[in-house]
């Protein structure tokens, strides 16, 4: 007798998985999909997709039929689901860490669309009741986060999508009032609770940074640009990684460490040049980063256990907040 053949990890890429189960949620709930709906909704091509479905067939032993009157796909026992013994300890992992990760969004329009293609995902692979630990035992807690209007998002995630130039209205952290603002979209960047756009400001000849948070009247212009070669964010902050902001000088920095700071800065890569060395009590980290602003809050942050070195501009910045603050008790 035979023995069935067990379905082939090996052959199915990391990167279908998600989209396999997809397949099957929409198959198994009786939408009658075709290759053409499932590449649209997917954003890939039908032979791909062609790919899927024959694995899922030869693989994973899905009953799948075409009904050429709804002219869809649909499972011919209707009890099928697509079984979770293919999935590797690891993927169950990534999944679970993923569903957690993706609560830091839940003030963004991206939370319920993504939180509801994980739960479609996981439901087969977590409904034998051997993944619930998940669900509490890998956590991001919740952060202060800025709300974004969802049509503030639509209009900004259509400008990247098309390339198109968009405009609005927005309060910088110094503006009196709304300024409007002409911007090519170049990226989207998360960080620490706050969605910025970062794109070309036509008004300031340069690149800059928008909280979504404080965009309004936002609208899609018809005007087109095509994207430089060195658009990204990355290539713009000095190999550093503070966070989104970036400025137009690349510095040299110097700090010494000391207390419980000398853990916490030793232990991070703030940059891809960063030297690290022992002084009397603590350490000393040098790096060179365009984003200034945002290495003169870190430092400010640590209290008396960060003391800047180099450039001058941050030690007289420092020395300025520490009068200002002795003037305040």
């Amino acid at each position: 007798m035979e023995t069935e053949k067990k379905p082939s990890r090996a052959t199915l890429r990391k990167t279908a998985l998600p989209r396999i189960y997809r397949i099957d949620a929409e198959i198994a709930a009786g939408k009658y999909p075709n290759s053409n709906d499932l590449a649209q909704l997917f954003e890939v091509s039908v032979s791909t997709i062609s790919r899927d479905i024959e694995f899922m067939r030869e693989q994973l032993f899905a009953p799948i039929g075409y009904d050429s009157f709804e002219k869809g796909f649909y499972y011919t026992k209707k009890t099928f689901r697509l079984p979770a013994s293919f999935t590797t300890p690891n993927d169950l992992l990534a999944l679970g860490m993923a569903r957690s990760i993706f609560s830091l969004y839940r003030d963004t329009p991206l939370y319920e669309a993504s939180s509801q293609l994980l739960k479609d995902i996981c439901t087969p692979i977590t409904s034998d009741g051997n993944s619930d630990w998940l669900e509490n035992r890998i956590v991001v807690p919740k952060i202060a986060s800025a709300k974004i209007n969802p049509d503030i998002w639509k209009i900004v995630v259509a400008g990247l999508k098309e390339n198109r130039i968009i405009a609005f209205d927005y309060r910088g952290t110094w503006d009196e009032d709304y300024q409007n603002r002409r911007v090519r979209p170049y990226q989207l960047l998360f960080d620490s609770g706050v969605w910025y756009l970062h794109g070309f400001a036509e008004e300031r000849n340069a690149n800059r940074m928008f909280s979504l948070s404080r965009m309004k009247g936002a609208r899609l212009t018809k005007d087109g640009f095509s994207l430089p070669g060195n658009f990204s964010y990355a290539d713009l902050a000095g190999e550093s990684y503070f966070g989104v902001f970036v400025g137009l000088e690349k510095m040299r920095f110097a700090i010494d460490c000391y207390g419980e700071t000398v853990i916490y800065a030793s232990e991070r890569q703030w940059a891809a040049d960063q030297k690290i060395t022992d002084i009397e009590g603590g350490v000393s980290i040098e790096f060179t980063s365009t984003q200034y602003d945002k290495v003169r809050k870190w430092v400010l942050s640590c209290g008396c256990e960060a003391i800047p070195k180099k450039p001058k501009k941050l030690v007289d910045d420092w020395k300025w907040h520490i009068r200002e603050m002795r003037q305040m008790v």
